[in-house]
């Protein structure tokens, strides 16, 4: 993509309600993340931090097979199990490149979301130079989100008990929508979910 933008995937949690890791369930061809990872990569990412913490060992072995064709790298966040996502959000700004201009927060856990959105985020960054990017769907916000650097120092700043939801709060006046599909909306949270979401295809050993 060329405009100094890195994503940050979250893919430290528990899996508590999907009873294993649904980070290395099968989804297509691949898996879950593998999915996610494909997705921002077709979509010009550069780089993407694999922020870690549950199921640290298993995810971090997947990570470095999908990066021998993705730019790939994980970061461990030590907070995983007490902090909020935020804390996972803190880990993966605190590894990314000084020339970094923003950052793009996207879910492990969230297959369905379009490389077009992704491109569309960016391209609405790159245009406007606002400082945080959301999308959008009737009316509710969802991820990706876009942060750009001159608010990371905030971020890292906040303690973990602190939800994105409250800092997003914070800087309403500083964000611009981009309108999406409802994919932004949908993670896998149950088996309910997996089973209803995933595509046919299952990955083959």
């Amino acid at each position: 993509m060329g405009n100094n933008i890195s994503a940050i995937l979250l893919a430290a949690g528990l899996s508590s309600r999907m009873g294993q890791s649904k980070l290395l369930l099968p989804w297509g061809g691949t898996t879950v993340l593998g999915q996610v990872v494909s997705t921002f990569a077709a979509a010009g990412m550069e780089a993407i931090i694999v922020v870690t913490g549950g199921a640290r060992e298993q995810i971090e072995r997947l990570a470095a097979e999908l990066a021998t064709k993705y730019p790939v790298r994980t970061v461990y966040n030590p907070e995983y199990a007490r902090g909020e996502m935020l804390s996972s959000i803190q880990a993966g700004l605190a590894v990314l490149d000084s020339q970094d201009r923003a950052a793009l927060i996207g879910l492990g856990d969230q297959p369905q979301v379009q490389e077009d959105t992704v491109r569309r985020i960016c391209a609405a960054f790159v245009r406007s130079r606002s400082p945080l990017v959301i999308p959008s769907f009737q009316n509710r916000r969802g991820h990706p989100w876009l942060v750009a650097c001159s608010l990371w120092p905030k971020i890292l700043a906040l303690p973990i008990s602190t939800t994105p939801r409250q800092f997003l709060n914070t800087c309403a006046d500083q964000v611009e929508y981009v309108a999406a599909d409802e994919s932004i909306l949908q993670d896998l949270d149950t088996p309910e979910d997996y089973t209803r979401q995933r595509p046919y295809r299952v990955l083959r050993k």
